[in-house]
């Protein structure tokens, strides 16, 4: 029987990552250099450790740089980019529907704890997650299962007892790794990016009827 549903954070409640994607682009391209979504993918959903692009420039393509002005840029530009973005589509629909069919609601995030909650103040949907791991909580992000190890410990589940939902490749692959069924919704960067098998993938949640969902994962479980 499936109890719980636990969301990612970055790019599939909010397209966060799209912003990150076209900042560091445009940086780039002042340089002179094309950030392409393969490079710029190896950081999408996990830790800067395969790919920072915040030094790249300096530590693989020896540019003479000023890191603390390329970091300052591209954070404002990302905060700008976010002004016009709103909670993606399907995802307040999923979250009253988990609500009202009795599910526990949590979140597994590659980010950090501060960064998720100032997001999820903004869009109003703090209340709906009993618990949250993030990168402060564990000592490999995705695509390492830890998170959703821990999540599921958290909300008193079994992996077979739990829907994650996810938007990218390195998401997804943590999702499955820890047993959970895996449902995603990929973003604009993301959709270009090839998957691994899921269980159900569509372009929006809004695509993906809830119920019919619940179903379906309760018959194959039985």
């Amino acid at each position: 029987m499936i109890k719980a549903i636990i969301f990612d954070f970055d790019g599939t409640i909010i397209d966060t990552e799209t912003a990150w994607y076209v900042a560091f682009q445009e940086a780039y391209r002042a340089h002179g250099v094309d950030l392409t979504v393969e490079t710029y993918a190896q950081c999408i959903g996990t830790s800067l450790h395969s790919f920072n692009p915040y030094d790249y420039l300096v530590t693989h393509l020896h540019m003479d740089v000023d890191l603390d002005a390329l970091r300052e840029w591209v954070q404002r530009r990302h905060t700008e980019l976010m002004e016009a973005e709103q909670m993606r589509p399907g995802i307040r629909h999923f979250l009253d529907s988990a609500k009202d069919s009795g599910l526990r609601i949590g979140l597994a995030s590659s980010s950090s704890e501060r960064w998720v909650r100032k997001f999820l103040k903004q869009l109003d949907i703090e209340g709906y997650f009993e618990c949250m791991r993030t990168a402060d909580h564990v000592k490999k992000v995705k695509p390492d299962p830890e998170l959703y190890v821990q999540a599921l410990e958290c909300l008193s589940v079994k992996p077979e007892e739990a829907i994650a939902v996810e938007d990218s490749p390195n998401g997804s692959k943590a999702a499955v790794l820890a047993g959970l069924k895996c449902v995603v919704a990929p973003n604009r960067i993301t959709r270009l990016l090839p998957f691994e098998k899921v269980h159900r993938m569509a372009d929006s949640l809004d695509e993906i009827d809830f119920h019919s969902l619940l179903s379906e994962e309760q018959e194959l479980i039985r």
